[in-house]
């Protein structure tokens, strides 16, 4: 299913589904309430964004239960995730996905969103987006994520990034699939179990943050998708921003990964997603296309709004 596009006058949710919204969010979240609200729409915060409840943050359930109330209310057409943090997935259990299939809604986040976003479009078959927090638009030092986001939800265009952004050819091919990924160290854990995403003929689109996860670390997540027979089933991988101390990149952490077997589909890097300034907005369960011979080595093949 593909949610409506942002309109003018749209009212947009926002919840907390993994660290509760603190003192010192609030700058970057003010600043993001009033650019949404210079530019015509509306803002409505879920009733569990500061909890406490636990000694560490909102309770799972508290969590889902806001992301429950935005999906059934008619007066929000979009729901953020206000920004990262560890935990969205123990939201899981709870959340209304029959709710969810009934009043489909674009639904925004990235990094620890990467759980939330690739269980609800596994369980709804629903389009969700890998893009900008609702804190994110106004902390970084461009407007890059902003326009991003303005040109997939609203605007409706398929360009991924803008024309300055660098793509690089890690191993050459061409290959069409449905587009689902994140952050790395999120996304390795959707592989197995009760809430297991279906990777066959996909495009795997996978970032990771430097001083969270060192090198050995992206090496075991690499490794336990290919011990679960992931890259035996995708079509192609595409690969965000990645930055450690150490200078080693995360295609070589891959190549080294996938070295000893015989793996042909094409692998591209760019510049322009993960936790950086340009974060162009990447819908998951999108069909697209890789084809290294191209300087913009991947587009998308369909709308992703309504």
């Amino acid at each position: 299913m593909k949610p409506y596009h942002l309109e003018k006058g749209d009212t947009i949710g926002v919840v907390a589904p993994s660290n509760s919204i603190t003192k010192g969010d609030l700058e970057y979240i003010n600043k993001s309430i009033l650019l949404m609200e210079s530019t015509g729409f509306q803002v409505e915060f879920g009733k569990h964004v500061f909890s406490n409840s636990t000694g560490y943050g909102a309770s799972p359930k508290e969590k889902a239960e806001d992301l429950n109330n935005m999906f059934a209310n008619p007066k929000i057409k979009a729901i953020f995730c206000v920004k990262g943090g560890e935990d969205s997935n123990t939201t899981f259990d709870y959340l209304d996905y029959e709710t969810i299939k009934q009043n489909p809604k674009i639904l925004c986040g990235f990094s620890d969103s990467t759980s939330i976003l690739n269980a609800i479009y596994t369980k709804c078959d629903l389009i969700t987006f890998h893009g900008p927090t609702f804190k994110s638009l106004t902390s970084w030092d461009t407007e890059y994520s902003y326009v991003e986001m303005m040109k997939r939800l609203a605007k409706k265009e398929l360009e991924l990034g803008q024309k300055e952004d660098e793509f690089q050819t890690i191993q050459e091919g061409t290959a069409e699939g449905v587009l689902i990924g994140g952050n790395l160290s999120l996304f390795s854990k959707l592989i197995c179990g009760k809430y297991q995403i279906d990777c066959k003929e996909k495009i795997l689109f996978l970032e990771d943050l430097g001083y969270e996860s060192m090198p050995q670390m992206v090496s075991s997540y690499f490794y336990y998708m290919k011990q679960n027979g992931v890259f035996d089933q995708i079509k192609g991988v595409w690969l965000g921003n990645y930055e450690h101390e150490s200078n080693v990149s995360i295609e070589k952490i891959l190549m080294d990964c996938l070295e000893d077997g015989d793996y042909h589909f094409p692998i591209i890097k760019s510049n322009n997603f993960g936790h950086i300034d340009r974060k162009t907005t990447i819908p998951i369960g999108i069909k697209a296309r890789i084809d290294t011979n191209k300087k913009e080595k991947i587009e998308l093949l369909e709308n992703c709004v309504i």
